[in-house]
């Protein structure tokens, strides 16, 4: 694969840009941080996904690109080479030896849900079965009210079908709640069970593409933070919890309009979530043409 050279004066600018985004990205973050407050919507998506605001902004042009006069700010950097001691890129068989497990699981995870038929009939009730029989002292989010009330959030979970297919929110059902799963999903079955209209599947976009670090361009994985980001509130919104002092309209899915409204938004996150995963296989594949250059 012949690398895409980029003068030095067009990747230090796309350097610049992604810095800027990603600072605006966090910025809320980083001030509600310094003044020590936390936010039950928007903290996820920094310590879920264990992704810090100086990671974010870490730009990288993504395989197969070479940076014109870059050895000195890339060519030492891991997973990078210098090149005649003036230009840098990515060094794709010290990645493959230290990463290479990460990046065929998260290529055969992405193709398999690219390949399943998205399923709309969930309706956000993982967020329900994961408070299902609590009381007010074991929620997750103790300082936010459940909006209709402990007994009639836990009658939504008996009287709704729960069919949750994404192990990671399956795993925080409550134990009187992941029997009535009609699905088991495992860590082991993900890639046999992982389906794009999912909101935690389409938010783990941005973990997949943060995972695989170098190989995926800047932009890209900015974009998957704001979809990880949207999908987040609408997820809250779903949720048994009243977010209505956020600033957030529940949307009531216990009832017919309120999961109309959420099958709607889950197809527009669909979407979106696909047209990240194709860019992230194109990435990989990038990466996969660089290992059998010469």
């Amino acid at each position: 694969m012949t690398l895409r050279a980029l003068p030095r004066e067009e990747w230090r600018g796309l350097e610049a840009e992604h810095r800027a985004r990603a600072d605006g990205l966090s910025a809320a973050h980083r001030d509600r941080r310094a003044r020590r407050e936390t936010h039950p919507v928007e903290d996820f998506l920094w310590t879920y996904y264990s992704v810090a605001p100086g990671e974010l902004r870490r730009w990288h042009p993504g395989a197969g690109m070479l940076l014109e006069g870059g050895a000195a700010e890339y060519g030492t950097r891991r997973y990078y080479r210098s090149i005649e001691d003036r230009d840098a890129a990515l060094d794709p068989q010290s990645y493959a030896a230290r990463r290479g497990g990460t990046v065929d699981y998260v290529e055969r995870l992405l193709s398999a849900t690219l390949e399943r038929t998205p399923r709309y009939g969930c309706f956000g009730l993982h967020e329900w079965a994961m408070v299902y029989r609590m009381t007010p002292e074991q929620l997750r989010h103790t300082a936010l009210p459940l909006r209709i009330g402990h007994e009639a959030t836990d009658r939504v979970v008996e009287q709704n079908p729960i069919s949750c297919t994404h192990f990671d929110a399956y795993r925080f059902f409550t134990p009187e709640a992941a029997p009535l799963n009609a699905l088991r999903p495992s860590r082991e079955t993900q890639p046999e069970m992982e389906q794009s209209a999912c909101l935690h599947a389409g938010m783990d976009v941005y973990k997949w593409a943060a995972k695989l670090g170098p190989i995926v361009p800047g932009d890209l994985l900015l974009d998957a933070f704001e979809l990880a980001r949207d999908i987040r509130e609408v997820d809250m919104r779903a949720s048994p919890y009243d977010v209505g002092s956020f600033g957030l309209a529940a949307i009531p899915v216990e009832t017919a309009a309120g999961k109309r409204e959420y099958a709607r938004l889950q197809r527009g996150f669909a979407e979106r979530g696909d047209a990240l995963r194709f860019r992230v296989l194109e990435a990989i594949g990038s990466f996969r043409s660089l290992l059998r250059s010469p």
